[in-house]
């Protein structure tokens, strides 16, 4: 199948590094997510992932923390069959096929206009699941969002592109557009945003990072009086540890002994509200 993808911008192409990290995961022996399509769309596209020079290391993390955030919206869908859903930044993420909520749940895709075309060209459409084009920073998006339904929000990656105060503010327009809920994304420390920013296989989105971090996973209930800590994922104490290759397997043990050195690494956080 041919595709002609819309021209993207550079915050746009940011999109085919987590794709990269997933597909890449799947490839391997034992892989912790095992997004068959995800290897799809890349063969698809043909695109060359060797050109992020991914160890196993980041994509192990990209693809670990993709599957804690999809656990979070099993349990919640599991909970509230009427839930409505968002994956904000979805990018070309086929989270919504890996959890397959039932059809009660309604489901949408956010990301800007330009990858919400492409979604539409390579995925297959689903019942109850919809592409929403927009930038997450304008307020407007949210009116094609149905209202009093418990919502569950995940983001991947996505905080990390927006300035503190558009995080603050988009939050604060999840939590009045919905009477209750869960929100989880991934958690950055500032030596985290620093490192994404030197990493030889981040280098694409360095310049595009605007997080500037933050180190107590309890200053999202400062910006907003709703939001509740639900949990601090370390990646480090999951159980997926078990299936890392040795050398990793054995670092990421030691490593999961520190609270502090465990946030060195992405963290998955979840609020609710």
């Amino acid at each position: 199948m041919h595709v002609t993808l819309p021209a993207f911008t550079p915050i746009e192409e940011s999109l085919f590094l987590t794709l990269c990290g997933r597909a890449l995961d799947n490839r391997s022996p034992h892989p912790i997510l095992a997004d068959t399509m995800a290897g799809e769309l890349v063969r698809t596209l043909g695109y060359d992932c060797d050109r992020f020079h991914l160890s196993a290391s980041p994509v192990i993390n990209i693809a670990h923390r993709a599957k804690k955030l999809d656990e979070v919206a099993v349990r919640f869908v599991a909970r509230h069959p009427d839930a409505v859903a968002l994956d904000l930044g979805a990018g070309l993420d086929t989270r919504v096929f890996r959890i397959a909520p039932p059809p009660t749940v309604d489901w949408y895709d956010v990301d800007f206009p330009e990858v919400i075309t492409a979604r539409r060209q390579l995925l297959p459409a689903r019942a109850h699941a919809y592409g929403v084009g927009a930038d997450l920073t304008d307020p407007s998006w949210l009116d094609a969002i149905p209202t009093g339904r418990p919502a569950v929000i995940v983001a991947d990656g996505l905080l990390a592109f927006l300035t503190q105060d558009d995080m603050i503010a988009l939050l604060n327009r999840l939590i009045d557009h919905f009477p209750s809920g869960e929100v989880a994304f991934n958690g950055y420390t500032r030596f985290a945003i620093w490192a994404a920013k030197h990493y030889h296989g981040t280098q694409s989105v360095a310049d595009l990072i605007k997080s500037p971090g933050f180190d107590d996973p309890r200053e999202p209930e400062r910006w907003n009086p709703r939001l509740k800590l639900v949990r601090e994922i370390l990646l480090t104490r999951e159980p997926e540890v078990a299936e890392f290759p040795l050398a990793l397997r054995l670092f990421t043990r030691l490593s999961a002994h520190s609270t502090a050195w465990s946030r060195r690494g992405t963290t998955v956080l979840q609020y609710r509200f």
